[in-house]
């Protein structure tokens, strides 16, 4: 698909990159690196739930770095009830996906999709830089938090790596199976430049795996990589396509996912519009049934949506609201304050004062700021970078708290149920953080055409690409930084090097398939791809029940 350069600003791509650096800078502050060398592993040793509760109450490795001491509340407080401990935990564990994603999709993409309208992103651009920010954002921030905690940097690497390789083998081979009778044809050049950059990527990676340490200077060369992808798709597009094509922002241009609440009272609202004069009992009743079922629904989500409302600023035209934008700017820095002060060890009551009331007097100045400029009725058009800038922060903030207690809880269960973190960053961590690309990813593929086959496609290895280099990249970074001058240590675990292997064969299937094919996605490609993945899956099985261990066999 060929989109057409404009002549708006060519730094616009950089500027969102460098904005987004320093937004994420932010996140050291409030959320400082732990050293790798705290361990838990003492606890799988004891038989009894007494004996590890003593343990995690005697232990200062088991205390948590998320904000509720999971081991302590299944060992300790539900100790009589393990059934109920596993319940809990499994349903905590599916709101805490919801919340994720939703707070990426609903305000962090909201952010991102103002922004590419504000700065008049090409499409191209918006393509490498905002949409694959939008899709993978559960995983940068799953990825910095696990680096951020104590020894458990594997689950960061496992979980990107994981749904790297889910992405582009399960939802392209779905993608391709979905539309193989319709002949669609991809385009070449682009495909191939996504798939050299990603096998670039991964070959980086195992080097530092290899290695087994890292510095800051050679994580800062693995994320100036996808500065050189943006760089190359940028000339690309100067060089090569024709103008006169489209020109509004990418992000603009996709109505992919919508609140599923919404949804339905558009639904319903337009049903009762068309059906006002059908007065039978029978409609009567299921419209009954649907209010209260929304208002169930309401009175579910109120608690969840609330928090995150009151301290959000949101700007989008559909939710715009001056009492809630107003109380955003009063709560935001509050809730900075509340998190700087839950990440300092052994801080004063006098300091722990002072930063509330440094907060407290921040938010009533932007407040105060806020009622009197912004308009009722709509959003601002004054300022509206600093209204984005906000948004886009507290967005951030709020994903790295839900993800600090993502990844947290998943530690936990792994503690609980003997798995490995790893193993669970593969499966459970990137399946969840790839759901919603495989919804958007088919939807845009089944519904838009053969634009939206190509975007769909695209998206799967820019996606993957961003994970790989920025997110993973920054952490290393981040991680190299706090170490210094020690290097960094990265774990040498063999999973990591099988998901690596398999995950650059699934390339290279790619790479040689599609050419061969005339770049047409068909059910012999697809189909390719997805036994690739049950390959995988079936080797982790085998592992997990001690019937086949590959990385023993070839020393690793």
């Amino acid at each position: 698909m060929a989109f057409a350069p404009t002549h708006h600003k060519s730094n616009s791509p950089l500027l969102a990159n460098l904005s987004l650096l320093f937004l994420l800078s932010f996140f050291p502050a409030v959320h400082p690196y732990s050293p790798q060398d705290a361990s838990c592993q003492g606890l799988e040793d004891l038989e009894d739930h007494q004996a590890r509760c003593s343990y995690l109450q005697t232990h200062d490795p088991c205390s948590p770095w998320g904000y509720i001491n999971y081991l302590r509340v299944f060992y300790c407080i539900l100790a009589e009830h393990p059934l109920v401990g596993y319940l809990l935990l499994f349903l905590w564990l599916l709101l805490l996906f919801y919340l994720l994603g939703n707070t990426a999709s609903r305000y962090f993409c909201s952010s991102l999709e103002n922004l590419s309208r504000v700065m008049r992103l090409p499409p191209t651009i918006a393509g490498v830089t905002l949409l694959p920010l939008g899709n993978g954002a559960a995983d940068v921030f799953a990825s910095l938090v696990s680096f951020a905690g104590s020894g458990v940097s594997e689950v960061g690497l496992s979980s990107v790596l994981g749904s790297a390789f889910f992405i582009s083998t399960v939802v392209v081979g779905i993608i391709s199976i979905g539309v193989g009778s319709r002949a669609v044809v991809i385009d070449r050049s682009s495909f191939i430049r996504d798939i050299c950059f990603l096998v670039a990527a991964l070959c980086s990676l195992l080097a530092f795996l290899i290695a087994g340490r890292t510095r800051a200077w050679c994580s800062m060369c693995f994320v100036s990589l996808y500065i050189v992808y943006i760089l190359t798709v940028w000339i690309g597009l100067c060089c090569g396509e024709k103008p006169g094509e489209l020109a509004m922002p990418l992000l603009d241009s996709i109505e992919v996912v919508q609140d599923p609440v919404e949804d339905n009272t558009k639904e319903t609202s337009e049903h009762d519009r068309v059906d006002h004069d059908d007065k039978s009992s029978c409609f009567k009743l299921k419209r009954s049934v649907l209010c209260c079922i929304h208002g169930l629904i309401f009175l579910v989500q109120m608690p969840l949506c609330l928090p995150r409302r009151l301290t959000i600023p949101d700007v989008s035209e559909e939710r715009w609201s001056k009492p809630f934008a107003v109380a955003a700017a009063v709560f935001a820095p509050l809730l900075l304050a509340t998190l700087w002060n839950s990440r300092r060890e052994e801080i004063g009551s006098d300091e722990w004062l002072t930063i509330y009331l440094c907060g407290g007097l921040v938010g009533m100045v932007l407040g105060i700021i806020a009622a009197e400029t912004a308009e009722r009725h709509s959003p601002p058009r004054k300022g509206l970078l600093l209204w984005l800038a906000g948004g886009f922060l507290m967005s951030v903030i709020w994903a790295y708290m839900i993800a600090t207690e993502l990844v947290a809880l998943l530690v936990s269960i792994g503690y609980i149920l003997g798995i490995r973190p790893l193993v669970l960053g593969l499966t459970v961590l990137a399946w969840g953080n790839s759901l919603g690309d495989l919804i958007a990813n088919v939807a845009i593929a089944v519904n838009g055409g053969s634009d939206g086959v190509q975007i769909a496609i695209s998206g799967c290895y820019a996606g993957p690409l961003f994970n790989i280099l920025f997110g993973l990249g920054l952490s290393l970074v981040l991680a190299s930084w706090a170490s210094h001058p020690s290097p960094f240590v990265i774990p040498r675990d063999p999973s990591l090097f099988e998901t690596i292997g398999f995950l650059v064969g699934g390339l290279l299937w790619a790479l040689a398939m599609l050419p061969k094919r005339g770049m047409q996605l068909d059910r012999v490609f697809g189909t390719g791809l997805l036994v690739i993945y049950l390959c995988f899956l079936c080797l982790r099985l085998s592992e997990s029940l001690g019937l086949l261990q590959l990385g023993s066999l070839l020393n690793l």
